[in-house]
């Protein structure tokens, strides 16, 4: 059941929509306990639910909402024999892992590309080590966001490749597939996917003298490292890091691990707070390609604390004999990492879920500097769930709260109709999850008996004019073309006076680039003009037109990649291009002259291959005459007789 609302525009963050699962009998289904979830960037949800069976037995549930349907839900029994604690998307958004706290992690694929068919064929298993983070490897891709140069005429100064490392290469530098996971007794597995479909496993201590882990988060270094975050739940015990390295020798996955400087909570320290909040509940790195920052929360039954810490180079004072004694000590400093405190918030009401962005903002000051400029906010802030059912977005360094929203969850009867109830104003079910969007323009929040889909507003409530909102909205479009992201979540703010001027500015950047990129992205920007066009009554007339431009340039791709030029090693340009390049210059509707500048044994295939495209070549053929059929006859009309003087009435 899913209760679907058109936000108004203008809000810093308003409900876009309110899936709820009531009408599963109570005594069928129950929310999962921890409740999991996961965003991609296709725009899949994935969260966890239970069924419950007659004889009280539990099957663990994957269920996977689609943002633009999230009527059509899809369940996947994941036979996890426990409650599922972790689940991660893949950076392609097609691969789903899903982790227990038995120790088992399977990893699901789509099957066909569908949506609504998945399949599991690998996986892992540290039997009876409960999984308490989840991670993919890294594949090296990492974008940077130059907000200051979005009026660039190139798609490359706007984004551009940072150099990142890859967390293992194969030979050739092509980066290794797999997952890394850290359980609660201290141990890091990492599975490692081989183009034979063989899985490499290996278990490691993080540490010498184990010790239980009750929360952990994982992140990479642009040199190929990986970092593991972990704290043991008590704000008294300090948050310990350590950095991994995984190589393979000799067809086996070795892990090295070292100890890294650790924190203790800087409200630990103080002595008026000591002992006012006990326990750490949340441990976040900033970005999983952002090692060097990390959120923590402490909280006691009825309150919380967030801080936000930084690691930083700092110079380690020598003593002048030293000095004396040794000169290069003298003319360079040595340095040492040490975690210091950015910011931390008041105290808070009691923190139930975190949800940080996945939009690649830098945090220096100067891009914090330019963020101010550019009045660019979307990916500056994170979300922060609390047990009254508000959710606060706040900025990423400064915590200071940027917008706040009082989520409409709370008990009513089964038997009331979902569209008829009242909204009450007094929410008394907290959020337990939550995930932002690819873009940091849409927000899920899960209580166990429903998901609301909230829209944040680009401009966090400062005041935007509106040519500058169609800039910052045009700026992610772009991204989200070159990265191949699904754009739904930016849709949600597109007004349908907008709709026009950024079909045109987004035609427009687009012909401004090579030839190549135009190639690539040619798909892409027909499928995004589509989507927008829908938005807008004066402009829906132009849906179909683009959805068949789609379907003509998939069937063109299909014909010419049968073709095949007549030497392997011929520098020329393929058969299918040369044909497109003559019949842009020959006009001349003699097929015969079109012809001999062809080599006709390009263009001959097999019987077998012909008759299998039988159908398809007629339909083009038919489709082709009726496109031409349709075209208004190009003979100009003649021009309508010159009326002729009124004759004067004969005599009788």
């Amino acid at each position: 059941m899913c209760d679907l609302r058109r936000p108004a525009a203008g809000g810093m963050m308003d409900l876009a929509y309110v899936c709820e699962w009531e009408k599963w009998s109570k005594s069928t289904h129950c929310p999962s306990v921890p409740l999991a979830c996961a965003w991609s960037c296709r725009n899949l949800i994935a969260f966890t639910m239970d069924l419950r069976s007659d004889d009280q037995d539990l099957t663990r549930m994957i269920h996977i909402l689609d943002t633009e349907h999230p009527w059509d839900l899809h369940s996947i029994p994941s036979e996890h024999r426990e409650a599922i604690t972790c689940l991660e998307w893949d950076q392609s958004g097609s691969r789903l892992l899903s982790a227990d706290a038995d120790g088992q992690i399977k990893c699901w694929s789509m099957a066909d590309h569908l949506a609504n068919s998945w399949e599991s064929s690998v996986g892992s298993l540290v039997e009876g080590d409960p999984i308490v983070a989840l991670s993919w490897l890294h594949n090296g891709v990492k974008l940077a966001l130059h907000v200051e140069k979005s009026g660039a005429s190139s798609f490359g100064e706007k984004f551009s490749r940072v150099k990142f490392s890859p967390s293992l290469t194969l030979f050739g530098g092509k980066p290794m597939e797999g997952w890394i996971a850290v359980t609660v007794s201290g141990l890091v597995t990492v599975s490692l996917l081989k183009p034979s479909g063989q899985v490499l496993t290996s278990t490691e201590s993080l540490c010498r003298l184990r010790g239980r882990v009750a929360l952990a988060d994982i992140a990479f270094t642009g040199g190929g490292n990986i970092v593991v975050a972990t704290a043991d739940g008590s704000s008294a015990s300090p948050v310990q890091f350590y950095k991994v390295c995984v190589s393979v020798v000799s067809e086996k996955c070795r892990i090295d691990t070292e100890i890294l400087p650790s924190l203790f909570m800087r409200c630990t320290t103080d002595l008026n707070r000591k002992d006012k909040f006990p326990a750490i509940t949340h441990l976040k790195f900033l970005a999983r390609d952002m090692s060097e920052q990390v959120l923590l929360c402490a909280s006691s039954q009825t309150s919380s604390i967030v801080e936000c810490w930084s690691l930083r180079k700092e110079g380690l004072p020598v003593n002048n004999i030293f000095q004396q004694i040794s000169p290069v000590v003298g003319d360079k400093q040595p340095t040492i990492l040490k975690w210091r405190i950015l910011s931390a918030t008041n105290d808070l009401d009691r923190v139930s879920a975190v949800a940080l962005p996945k939009l690649p903002i830098s945090l220096t000051n100067t891009d914090l500097k330019v963020a101010s400029d550019t009045q660019f906010y979307p990916g500056l802030g994170l979300a922060l769930a609390f047990h009254d059912g508000s959710v606060h977005i706040v900025h990423r360094l400064s915590l200071q709260t940027m917008a706040v929203f009082y989520s409409s969850a709370a008990p009513r009867p089964v038997d009331e109709p979902a569209m008829k109830r009242p909204r009450t104003a007094g929410p008394a079910v907290h959020l337990k999850a939550m995930q932002l969007s690819w873009t940091s323009l849409a927000l899920v929040d899960s209580s166990g008996k429903g998901d609301d889909v909230l829209r944040l507003s680009p401009s966090m409530g400062h005041p935007l004019e509106v040519g500058l909102a169609l800039r910052h909205l045009l700026f992610l479009l772009e991204y989200c073309m070159v990265t191949g992201y699904d754009w739904w979540d930016i849709l949600l703010h597109v007004q349908p006076s907008m709709v026009q001027s950024l079909v045109e500015k987004l035609h427009e950047e687009y012909t401004r680039q090579t030839a190549a990129l135009q190639q690539v992205l040619s798909t892409r920007i027909l499928a995004m003009k589509a989507s927008l066009c829908k938005l807008s009554p004066c402009t829906v007339t132009r849906v179909c037109d683009y959805h068949t431009k789609l379907f003509l340039i998939a069937i063109s791709s299909t014909l010419k990649s049968l073709l095949r030029p007549h030497f392997l090693n011929t520098p020329d340009k393929s058969p299918g291009d040369r044909l497109t390049e003559i019949c842009t210059k020959i006009t001349d509707v003699d097929i015969d002259k079109v012809m001999i500048n062809l080599k006709t044994e390009e263009f001959v295939l097999d019987m077998n291959t012909l008759q299998a495209l039988q159908q398809l070549l007629q339909w083009v053929g038919d489709f082709v005459l009726y496109l031409l059929a349709s075209l208004p006859n190009q003979v100009p009309l003649p021009s309508p007789p010159e009326p002729s003087p009124p004759s004067e009435p004969s005599s009788p």
